[in-house]
């Protein structure tokens, strides 16, 4: 072989191996900006559903009216309906999804293959779905649509774009933590997702992906859904006796949270798949809607009512009431085939119970204010009905911009509520 020959030869391969990095950085940038959009467009998509099916702020998409505040304004027959209508496109449609769709592929799964693309117009109807059932007032969580689209448009850009397969691997997991970032404007959560639940590592090679897609993605959206946090909250203080009450009950979250994560996959395990789908989801969301006549509360997937926690607003008995039915309703919409996600969901919960917990701690020792109780406690359930113990107490702080003293009590109750998860799932048959 001639010396240019042996030149040309080795200029092919060193560009051979500088482009795939190039390509992979414009791909993560470019989905960094789609899912941005993404996020934004099923976040406007939902409120404008919201609007429409419970009759409040209808001349604005994004209004100061939250979507509680728009449920109790509305009469109890149109409460109703809307659950009503709910159950029809949850069962009709699910149904419909997978008697004709291509088989559905979850972000874990592809994250975790070496080919890692999802059926593209399947899964987007599936978030779809997602989105219309919640707005319509699903008690399920709204969080997995914008994932699995990020996911689905970055298996896309692997298809599209020369990369190693674990570049491919890291794009799609990046796509999920993505729209977490897009639609609740959390890009350091969004980023821990990425990094802490679906790859399970923090080198280089993934945070500088999962930082860049999530950043992009929040302030993108931010085009359409402002730059605004999930909650208003009053000013809290940190006291000795929240602090003890974290490491106390904090183990008490841990084992509600692993009850309730194993009742969520049994029940989903079991969800109908075929013909009887569209009778069991009108079924399922028409009782919801009888329950939503008396608790307003209860439709949605929880953010109202972590609100109210949060914001010193419910008292030992409405909490108690709500969180059973939220408890039963989240639990019976997995029986009925629906889909959605359980973050807000868990969160709420936690809230809930957080505030029963601190009503009886304060008889006993007074002076903490029961929303400090509520955030404390909704980020050690979420932290371990999850299995993302930094991304939980990271969200919580994007989602509330609590003050940042607040890191002693969480951490705390996070660190007994993974460990008695943990322990009870070790202990499991």
């Amino acid at each position: 072989m001639n010396t240019s020959s042996l030149t040309l030869k080795n200029d092919s391969a060193e560009r051979t191996q500088r482009y795939p990095q190039l390509s992979f950085a414009l791909a993560t940038i470019t989905l960094g900006v789609i899912t941005g959009f993404a996020g934004m467009g099923l976040a406007l998509l939902l409120h404008w559903i919201q609007h429409l099916a419970f009759g409040y702020s209808l001349d604005h998409v994004i209004s100061s009216e939250s979507f509680l505040h728009g449920v109790s304004a509305a009469s109890p027959m149109r409460r109703l309906a809307a659950l009503t209508v709910c159950g029809l496109v949850a069962g009709c449609g699910w149904w419909a999804l997978y008697r004709f769709g291509r088989p559905l592929v979850s972000i874990k799964k592809a994250v975790s293959s070496e080919d890692p693309t999802m059926p593209f117009l399947s899964t987007l109807v599936h978030a779809l779905l997602q989105i219309i059932t919640v707005a319509l007032g699903s008690p399920l969580g709204r969080e997995v649509a914008p994932r699995e689209v990020g996911s689905a448009f970055a298996g896309w850009l692997t298809r599209a774009t020369p990369m190693s397969a674990r570049q491919r691997q890291i794009l799609v997991a990046c796509g999920a933590g993505a729209g977490l970032a897009a639609v609740y404007n959390v890009p350091l959560a969004g980023t821990l997702f990425t990094m802490e639940v679906l790859l399970g590592s923090f080198e280089w090679a993934v945070a500088v992906p999962a930082i860049v897609t999530s950043t992009l993605a929040a302030v993108v959206a931010w085009i359409g859904l402002g730059n605004e946090h999930q909650y208003t909250i009053p000013h809290l203080e940190i006291t000795a006796s929240l602090v003890v009450w974290a490491v106390v009950c904090g183990p008490l979250f841990g084992a509600a949270a692993w009850g309730f994560s194993e009742l969520a996959k049994r029940v989903r395990a079991n969800a109908p798949k075929r013909w009887p789908l569209p009778l069991v989801g009108l079924f399922n969301f028409a009782l919801i809607g009888v329950v939503a006549i008396y608790l307003p509360q209860i439709p949605g997937n929880g953010k109202g009512v972590v609100g109210l926690s949060f914001d010193n607003q419910l008292l030992f008995g409405l909490a108690a009431a709500l969180l059973l039915f939220r408890v039963l309703t989240t639990l019976s919409s997995l029986w009925a085939g629906a889909e959605g996600g359980l973050l807000t969901p868990g969160l709420a919960n936690g809230a809930l119970m957080a505030v029963l917990l601190g009503c009886v701690w304060n008889m006993f020792w007074p002076g903490t204010a029961v929303g400090a109780f509520a955030i404390v406690g909704a980020t050690a359930f979420l932290a371990s009905s999850m299995q993302m113990p930094l991304t939980a107490v990271m969200l919580t702080f994007e989602f509330t911009r609590v003050d940042h003293d607040f890191l002693v009590p969480m951490l705390l109750a996070v660190a007994g509520s993974v460990l008695v998860f943990r322990a009870m799932g070790r202990k499991a048959p």
